[in-house]
């Protein structure tokens, strides 16, 4: 049986594939908008989820998850925050 680590990294490609073909698809603007939001959010745990040990535990899978996306979090948090800053020192 294969442990919880690379099932929800395949879970997180389909997720991802059926988010691209929302986005490719021309009938709706709200699914192109679920499709482009469910992209970003997969993107984001999969690089989460990426990092974890392959025979982590579920629990440990968890809250490993947890941290690795509040130091994510805080790097977006810390670009934001960081960016008029550095526009004034180039100009």
């Amino acid at each position: 049986m294969r442990g919880i680590v690379p099932r929800a990294e395949l879970a997180l490609i389909l997720i991802m594939v059926l988010g691209f073909l929302l986005i490719v698809q021309q009938w709706s603007f709200g699914l192109f908008q679920i499709g482009l939001l469910t992209v970003m959010a997969a993107t984001i745990l999969n690089i989460a989820v990426g990092n974890l040990p392959r025979n982590a535990s579920l629990g440990r899978a968890l809250r490993l998850t947890v941290l690795l996306l509040a130091i994510i979090a805080v790097v977006f948090a810390a670009g934001i925050l960081l960016v008029p800053y550095l526009a004034r020192l180039g100009g």
